[in-house]
């Protein structure tokens, strides 16, 4: 492994997740926020929850009552006079649908002079749900998603369908209270109807699209979920004020300015990466080798979300694959490493964040008896990544704006 190169990697990693956590943009974003004078209730779901709601109650001094939903290892601690649970992500779980319950008790028999400040990050479509189907039928319908490949937009556009708290749902539960709504983005573009499948926001999306959708993908549907697939969500929300906070723009900006303070010459490629996360890494791969010969400290930069198709059992995440898919095309160039990092410290089910390689991953994986080709067919890149030591681990973060990949090129002198 280039020693070098692995530490400018961990610091750009570090620069732009600091850049991107919620506090100070949770703070920002309630200086819009002023109560009717009623009661203030607080609900927060989503990767980034516990940390949201920790800077919103250092804000406001208390709340009359709140429940936060997150996922498992995020929460880290408790916040005066809120409830905190942990429940499943990528696919919810008992734990998801019992703290969803409860934020709904909270919320119920609500005046006009009350409030409730909702505050939404990635996740929230996993973990911030009441099925209006059975919870076994829900959980093999969001494995069916993630296994075709479905992109996170269409794989809301069906969720928001089967449930009672997607598609703005939510906020017509919180009625006539207002609601203020927080929203960290996670998804490119920033639609706020598909952040977290918009609990608190009208729905843009039509029954005729969600029923395209699950016949893209064949989707194994009971004939009550055909059914809930053809009734309309909320289209007006007038309860609803909401402020977005935070995107892979502000990530990826990030990144660029430690690129500069480590003397890199940093190119945006995009802040919308939406492909195969294999293709993605094979791409960051091909630019490198254009550019090998430059004599120069380069770094590009791209944003986004990639998405896997699964063809094997084994374990990692996007970010992973994306990193391993690379290995093979910058394979003994000198200088030159490419690594991808999911925002929120997790990748896919795994304790790693993402993953690093650089031009002598290849040679050390072969040393191995690992061939990449195989590895990523079985989709283990997580042990594969580990055996080498190019797995990038953070821990939670706090925080869910998307991922960031970017290719390092440091060939002055050669």
């Amino acid at each position: 492994m280039n020693q070098n190169l692995r530490e400018d990697a961990d610091r750009i990693i570090s620069a732009s997740l600091r850049a991107v956590l919620p506090d100070e943009a949770v703070r920002r974003a309630l200086a819009d926020f002023h109560p009717a004078g009623g009661r203030t209730l607080l609900v927060a779901a989503g990767k980034a929850a516990w940390q949201m709601a920790k800077a919103a109650v250092d804000v406001l001094g208390q709340a009359d009552g709140g429940v936060v939903v997150t996922k498992y290892g995020h929460s880290m601690g408790e916040i005066p006079g809120v409830r905190c649970y942990e429940a499943g992500h990528p696919v919810p779980d008992e734990n998801s649908f019992h703290a969803t319950e409860q934020a709904l008790e909270l919320v119920k028999g609500l005046t006009a002079e009350d409030s409730v400040l909702f505050l939404l990050s990635g996740g929230g479509s996993a973990l911030f749900e009441r099925p209006l189907i059975s919870g076994e039928e829900l959980r093999d319908i969001t494995k069916q998603l993630l296994a075709s490949g479905a992109d996170v937009v269409e794989m809301n556009t069906i969720r928001k369908r089967l449930s009672g708290v997607k598609g703005g749902r939510f906020a017509q539960a919180c009625a006539p209270a207002q609601v203020f709504s927080v929203v960290l983005s996670d998804i490119l573009g920033d639609p706020l109807d598909m952040i977290a499948s918009g609990p608190a926001c009208p729905d843009t999306s039509a029954c005729r699209q969600a029923q395209a959708v699950a016949e893209k993908y064949n989707l194994r549907l009971s004939a009550q979920a055909r059914v809930l697939l053809g009734k309309e969500t909320p289209k007006d929300l007038p309860n609803v004020v909401t402020r977005i906070t935070g995107s892979v723009r502000e990530l990826c900006a990030a990144a660029e300015k430690q690129c500069r303070i480590l003397g890199y010459e940093p190119v945006l490629l995009t802040d919308r990466l939406c492909c195969e996360a294999r293709e993605a890494g094979s791409f960051l791969a091909s630019i490198v080798k254009t550019h090998a010969g430059a004599g120069r400290k380069l770094a590009f930069i791209a944003g986004g979300e990639t998405v896997v198709h699964l063809t094997g059992t084994g374990l990692g995440g996007r970010n992973q694959e994306l990193a391993l898919a690379a290995a093979p095309g910058i394979a003994g160039i000198p200088g030159a490493a490419v690594f991808s990092v999911g925002s929120d410290g997790t990748d896919g089910p795994t304790d790693a964040a993402g993953g690093y390689v650089d031009g002598g991953t290849l040679t050390a994986l072969m040393d191995r008896g690992l061939d990449v080709f195989s590895v990523l067919r079985e989709n283990d890149a997580y042990h594969a990544l580990k055996s080498v030591e190019g797995l990038v681990v953070t821990g939670p973060t706090g925080t869910n704006v998307n991922d960031v990949a970017v290719a390092l090129l440091n060939t002055e002198g050669s």
